[in-house]
């Protein structure tokens, strides 16, 4: 248990990291007209992030969950590709990764990294559904990962795509967009 609460602080200091780089970012994107798409979710976003890895904890602790090598071992192994896969996405992105939805007129969408591919619209989203399932799994959170996981899609991605997918329809030109 040592082990995975060091895991989950470590991922709670890496998100605390991404929000202090998400800070930078958006005052980039804000100095250079950057504009601000469904602020009103970013809260429950947030909220949602942290309960994550405080469940995590608090389901192997309170329910004494076991560690499952079987079960363990290759969702470690999927929790650490989703972070190469996040550093992918947040490289990629450069200075218009964010956080928030800010999009800045003029730059356009990327089309480097995991974004070149047409088929893969929201690459971050689908590490965050993966490692929303994995993280809590290395340590037997089964409760966690299915909770995690349905609060994500109903209360977060049911809105955030939307609000995204508008956000990028205002940086293509009006011939690409789609009615």
């Amino acid at each position: 248990m040592i082990a995975y609460t060091f895991l989950i602080l470590v991922t709670g200091v890496e998100r605390i990291v991404e929000l202090i780089v998400s800070v930078r970012n958006a005052r980039w994107a804000f100095a250079r007209g950057g504009v601000e798409y469904g602020r009103g979710h970013f809260p429950f976003m947030v909220a949602l992030h942290t309960g994550l890895l405080l469940a995590c904890l608090a389901e192997v602790f309170l329910l004494d969950r076991p560690f499952h090598p079987l079960l363990g071992w290759p969702m470690l192994v999927i929790v650490l590709l989703c972070q190469v896969a996040r550093y992918w996405i947040i490289g990629s992105l450069g200075r218009q990764w964010n956080a928030r939805v800010i999009v800045v007129p003029g730059l356009g969408r990327v089309v480097r990294g995991p974004y070149r591919f047409s088929w893969l619209r929201h690459p971050n989203y689908l590490v965050v559904v993966i490692e929303g399932i994995a993280l809590p799994l290395v340590h037997t959170a089964w409760i966690t990962a299915i909770v995690f996981t349905v609060l994500n899609a109903i209360l977060l991605l049911r809105f955030r795509i939307p609000t995204e997918n508008h956000a990028l329809a205002s940086l293509d030109p009006p011939a690409f967009r789609t009615p």
